[in-house]
């Protein structure tokens, strides 16, 4: 479970970012080089680097190198894991709220 929660931390921590989050938008759509993932941001090239190093400690993304190349992919595994919080957290909150719906109507005499 701790690992589990380890995994879901790190998620969030690499999410909790903008250029991070279109990062992890835009390899949605597929594989894409390092320099083509940059492209879009002002600033350089080793601030950009640190992003990256943060989604592939939280394995939201791996990358491998062929030359001088670095390619990028998004791992859905890690995403899966982060919707299965909100699925968790939703159903918490739906049974209280299905608690506080029958506590209610219990004081209105229905």
């Amino acid at each position: 479970m701790a690992s589990q929660s380890s995994a879901v931390d790190l998620v969030f921590h690499a999410l909790a970012d903008p250029t991070r989050r279109a990062v992890v938008q835009r390899l949605g759509k597929g594989e894409a080089t390092v320099s083509e993932l940059a492209g879009p941001f002002d600033m350089a090239l080793p601030s950009f680097l640190k992003h990256l190093s943060v989604l592939e400690k939280s394995q939201l993304i791996a990358s491998r190198k062929r030359g001088r190349v670095r390619t990028c992919a998004l791992q859905r595994d890690s995403l899966m894991a982060a919707e299965r919080w909100f699925v968790e957290q939703r159903a918490v909150w739906q049974n209280r709220y299905d608690n506080l719906d029958g506590l209610l109507a219990t004081l209105n005499g229905e």
